[in-house]
């Protein structure tokens, strides 16, 4: 069992995976920071100063100034704004990873591979071709 298991972690596939969660992981970390930190306040000062982030609504019906306000007091809430920033954080990641994908598939792509060689009978009847002109 364990030299099925050392083979296993031999192979490429897992180190590959590993490195491919290993940056998505700070990937991660990038994009959220560009939602939060740059895409959001940009959006909430074009839709006048709204912050997705305090948007909610207090199931118990009561107002409360935001969202830390509302579940200090033990109200249960529907915090839709951190919702809406979730789902554009994963169109953002979506799109980044399209778009990194088809540019390593096109750098990948390869080069055009020379046609293949003519077959014998091809030749043969082009020389006979050539002789009756002739």
């Amino acid at each position: 069992m364990l030299k099925e298991f050392k083979d296993f972690i031999a192979r490429g596939n897992v180190f590959d995976m590993a490195v491919g969660i290993i940056i998505g992981a700070a990937f991660t970390t990038i994009v959220n920071s560009l939602v939060g930190d740059v895409l959001m306040p940009v959006l909430g000062v074009l839709m006048s100063g709204v912050d997705f982030a305090d948007k909610f609504i207090a199931l118990d019906g009561q107002a409360y100034a935001n969202i830390r306000a509302a579940k200090d007091a033990g109200a249960s809430v529907i915090s839709y704004g951190l919702f809406l920033n979730a789902v554009i954080n994963f169109l953002i990641v979506s799109f980044v990873i399209f778009v990194l994908v088809k540019q390593v598939n096109r750098l990948k792509k390869a080069p055009p591979s020379e046609p293949a060689p003519t077959a014998e009978e091809v030749l043969l009847l082009r020389e006979i071709r050539d002789s009756l002109k002739r």
